[in-house]
């Protein structure tokens, strides 16, 4: 056993411990905030079944972007979808693969190229688009170039300098039981398990998560029935109740005087 497997057992467990409290910690806040106000954007469902049809919609072909930027739209659906194939095929590293899996190996293997294809199109994107890039933190350009890195070094292991794959199942089957296996010594093999922790460890607190909060955006989510339904959030009822209660007081001490 190596320095250098034990370290990188410690920084997986960590990522994933941060990637899971940080995420589950997001969704409490996102599912617990309330809405101020029905704000769906129109042309909106009227229905709970036209609701879940149009977040379908939504998460799977990304149908506002393609509405709002044809371009965007490509680049960001090519590299969604082929993340998709590439985690599917990585999960031959933390369980037995049955048929689907073993089915979609070589998709997801030659997804990648479709995946970094994607990432470069929003990059340029970014440098290229004079008001895309005024708009632009460093953190948008550090997301992308980190996912890059990540879709090379992994295209370098499958095509260039192959890894032993054994032994990678071993280390991370390993963690799953608290039990620390070997690495293999590759740099590459390193570089992108150093990157993938590193993904995890800030995708809680990036834009990044935007894909589960999509699920509690209010302008997605909500039915649009303001004239059958009132909608009121809970803290603005009570700020209503307490302005009746005071009306009502006003109008007592006026009855009074009178």
């Amino acid at each position: 056993m190596t320095f250098v497997s034990i370290l990188y057992g410690l920084l997986f467990w960590a990522a994933t411990l941060v990637l899971v409290v940080g995420v589950g910690r997001k969704i409490y806040l996102y599912a617990s905030i309330p809405a101020p106000l029905k704000i769906p954007t129109t042309p909106a469902p009227v229905t709970q079944g036209g609701v879940v049809w149009r977040m379908f919609r939504e998460v799977v072909f990304f149908e506002s972007l393609f509405r709002a930027n044809k371009y965007t739209w490509l680049f960001g659906w090519i590299f969604h979808m082929a993340l998709w194939l590439v985690l599917l095929r990585h999960t031959r590293y933390f369980m037995e693969i049955g048929a689907f899996l073993s089915f979609i190996q070589p998709f997801g293997k030659y997804a990648s190229f479709a995946m970094v294809f994607g990432l470069a199109g929003l990059l340029g994107r970014r440098i290229l688009v004079d008001r895309v890039r005024y708009i632009s933190a460093p953190s948008d350009f550090l997301m992308l170039a980190l996912l890059i890195g990540i879709g090379l070094s992994g295209m370098l292991m499958t095509f260039v300098s192959h890894t032993d794959i054994t032994m990678v199942k071993g280390f991370f089957r390993g963690l799953m039981t608290f039990d620390f296996h070997p690495l293999p010594a590759s740099p590459i093999l390193l570089l992108h398990l150093f990157l993938v922790a590193s993904l995890m460890l800030i995708f809680p607190i990036s834009k990044l998560m935007h894909g589960p909060g999509v699920f509690f955006s209010p302008t997605r989510n909500q039915v649009d029935n303001p004239r059958e339904k009132r909608h009121i959030a809970p803290w603005a009822l009570e700020l209503e109740k307490e302005q009746k209660v005071y009306l009502d007081e006003l109008k007592q001490g006026e009855v009074k005087n009178g």
